[in-house]
């Protein structure tokens, strides 16, 4: 699997409008909504919120990402805001969030969920690829360099 099996040019913002938390979700959600990949948003939102509530998916270094089950997709579905302002995301280390991998996979796959967290975690580790993410003027931009890291990735032995 691919972060790009379930991320589109289609839901991924460059230059996110919002700057808090639900606010930025909903937008993400909208443009998967424009998409036709997502159907119930509002819906999608409280399960996404409720998650939060758990825990900030804002893990630090200017990286969130927010993930939920819901039995409203079929299949894996993701989005990707890029922030120029940064989001208050309530992040472990407090700092505000420049990416947000939103990734919602339908209520009864655990394991592909799980993996495409993994899958992202690894990429998001790398201080270069977060920049030139963060760097990235338009949306097949930001897949490029997105499928160019995974290519490394999986090359390795």
């Amino acid at each position: 699997m691919k972060i790009t099996d379930f991320l589109s040019e289609d839901s991924v913002i460059i230059g996110l409008k919002s700057t808090e938390k639900e606010d930025s979700l909903d937008e993400l959600l909208m443009a998967l909504e424009k998409a036709g990949r997502i159907k119930n948003r509002k819906e999608i939102l409280e399960a996404l919120v409720e998650r939060e509530k758990l825990g900030s998916t804002g893990i630090g270094q200017g990286i969130a990402v927010p993930h939920a089950k819901t039995d409203q997709i079929d299949n894996l579905v993701g989005a990707l805001g890029i922030s120029r302002k940064g989001v208050h995301f309530e992040a472990l280390d407090g700092e505000p969030v420049n990416i947000i991998f939103l990734v919602l996979a339908p209520s009864r796959a655990t394991g592909i969920h799980l993996k495409a967290l993994a899958k992202i975690a690894r990429l998001l580790k790398d201080r270069v690829f977060r920049q030139s993410l963060k760097e990235a003027s338009t949306a097949s931009e930001a897949l490029k360099i997105i499928a160019e890291d995974e290519e490394k990735i999986n090359s390795l032995p």
